[in-house]
């Protein structure tokens, strides 16, 4: 097949325009194209024209395509197809007994259960939280409620934190054998829309998420895995020697406290960025692991049809289009970055906490994106320099204590649920009047989506002061990018703080903690993916991993 990029359309052209401009710009007729196929879809919004962008790949006939490859050899848009198919690397024995286990089960750990099932290794799945319908009523629990279950919430749970989410399906990561192409078919497989194979920024929504991931279960277990839920992992049993070996677990049933222990040489630590209590444990445990950036701020919402015209111009509402997106960037006078996180068109501010006494918000969208605001996080990078004075002690692993980022964010959202009034309502300010440094007394225009509700008052103490400067500089620079960003009654909610893990669990070339063999750090909570996609695509190349060594096979970088 060959494959050609930039490919550019009028926005409403016929069905016909695609293989016609295909034949014309391959020099060949219409008819000796046996098979187009769109592999994706982008829109150029940088002129008053909007077109289309197409990449296609191409049937023809062999000798051809052939003939074709030779002709535009030094053509910057056309050229050999990549190939997309998967291929494990290897397959278990029919009568394979060892079997692997994996903790968590977010994106990165499902992905690495089901291929390991896939690939005939029957893995057990350990996972706190709940089932994910029974995790969405406990979620809404928070919403509605006012009431936080520690165990049962946005961060816990079957399908992990991405789930209530805008579920993103892009990323920037590096991806030479596709491994991305393999997560998103997996979630077409299981029921999420074929469109997201083809659209540039796909995204699923919540919504359907929670049926994606059930479906993803019931594979794992057709394939003769074991799902776990509401069992918790509170030790690591380890041979102490020469190279500490990972022999097995010591697991705590959350239904009734009771414990017993797991032998397991395989083990997949897919934690998720919130597990405190389990990476205090793997530090206790001596498991090496180090402090790293991330990045906190506040979420800003907007009306989404601002956005869209902001954006789109007359195009704006086009239903080929959806809802309208951004990206901004900004660096500020006292060095700090400015950036907008995990923006959710049509979305929703959602309280993510997993701890008692605290306030965290995310962004949520369903697939429709139809909620009247757009929200994004504005956050500011730190490095561990910014929190080291957090260090819970004196430090073995570097010069930042690989705790005291985790300490840090547990701080700024204690503040954040004082600031909201101790209801886990969050904090919120109106942005002319973070602006103008004075407390918000009413709304505008913008109304909150985040539930259980905002409380006005004055961010000013939310934030360090160097976030709180950074930011105020921020605002009108992105309104002359976007007219209408800093409007003065658009609501900032506070505070987002887990845009990332706060420390990275070490691992070498074979996939296996540094000092710990057998022990396999994973996605986003070891500090190895930021995202549904890019913690899947971890997922599939750990479990590849410790597929080769069960069967004594060598892990290549």
């Amino acid at each position: 097949m060959l494959a050609l990029t930039e490919l550019k359309l009028p926005l409403d052209h016929e069905a016909a325009a695609l293989p016609t401009l295909i034949a014309r710009t391959l020099e060949v007729p219409v008819e000796a194209l046996r098979k187009v196929h769109i592999h994706k879809r982008s829109y150029d919004a940088r002129r008053h024209v909007l077109s289309l962008v197409y990449i296609a790949h191409v049937e023809l006939d062999p000798a051809l395509e052939q003939t074709l490859l030779h002709t535009f050899k030094s053509h910057p848009h056309i050229g050999p197809a990549p190939d997309l198919d998967y291929r494990a690397p290897v397959r278990a024995p029919s009568d394979w007994a060892e079997r692997p286990v994996v903790i968590g089960m977010g994106p990165c750990g499902l992905f690495a259960a089901l291929l390991l099932a896939q690939m005939g290794f029957a893995p057990i799945v350990i996972e706190r939280g709940k089932a994910v319908r029974e995790r969405t009523r406990d979620t809404w629990g928070l919403w509605r409620k006012n009431t936080l279950n520690p165990e049962s919430n946005v961060q816990f749970g079957e399908g992990g934190a991405g789930t209530f989410s805008d579920g993103k399906l892009y990323s920037q990561i590096k991806d030479p054998r596709h491994l991305g192409r393999k997560v998103m078919r997996e979630f077409v497989q299981a029921g999420a829309p074929e469109d997201i194979l083809q659209v540039n920024r796909p995204h699923i929504g919540t919504f359907k998420l929670v049926k994606v991931v059930e479906n993803l279960r019931a594979q794992i277990i057709a394939l003769g895995g074991e799902v776990r839920f509401e069992e918790r992992v509170c030790d690591l049993l380890i041979d102490e020697g020469p190279m500490r070996q990972l022999r097995g677990l010591c697991i705590e049933k959350l239904r009734d406290g009771s414990r017993y222990e797991l032998a397991a040489r395989h083990v997949v630590m897919a934690l998720g960025h919130s597990s405190r209590d389990t990476f205090e444990m793997l530090h206790t445990r001596g498991v090496y692991m180090q402090a790293k950036p991330f990045s906190v701020g506040f979420r800003i919402e907007h009306p989404q049809g601002m956005i869209d015209r902001a954006r789109l111009g007359p195009h704006a509402g086009h239903p080929l289009l959806g809802a309208a997106d951004y990206k901004l960037v900004h660096h500020a006078g006292n060095g700090r970055s400015v950036y907008s996180f995990c923006m959710c068109p049509g979305g929703t501010v959602v309280a993510a906490t997993s701890e008692v006494g605290r306030v965290v918000t995310n962004g949520m969208s369903q697939y429709s994106r139809n909620e009247r605001n757009a929200n994004a996080g504005i956050v500011v990078g730190i490095s561990p320099q910014d929190y080291a004075s957090f260090a819970p002690g004196p430090s073995t692993e570097g010069p930042v204590h690989p705790l005291a980022g985790m300490a840090f964010q547990r701080q700024l959202e204690s503040q954040a649920f004082e600031l909201g009034g101790r209801t886990y309502e969050a904090p919120g300010q109106l942005v002319g009047d973070f602006l103008a440094g004075k407390a918000s007394t009413a709304f505008g225009e913008v109304l909150p989506s985040y539930k259980p509700g905002v409380h006005l008052t004055d961010l000013a103490s939310a934030l360090p002061d160097y976030a709180i400067t950074a930011i105020r500089e921020a605002l009108p620079a992105f309104g002359r990018k976007i007219r209408g960003f800093d409007r003065p009654d658009a609501v900032f909610t506070g505070v987002e703080t887990r845009t990332s893990s706060p420390l990275r669990i070490e691992r070498g070339h074979d996939y296996q903690s540094l000092n710990t063999a057998g022990l396999y750090p994973a996605g986003e909570g070891a500090g190895y993916a930021g995202g549904i996609l890019s913690a899947g695509v971890d997922g599939i190349e750990v479990a590849e991993a410790v597929a080769r060594s069960l069967m004594h096979e060598p892990v290549t970088a």
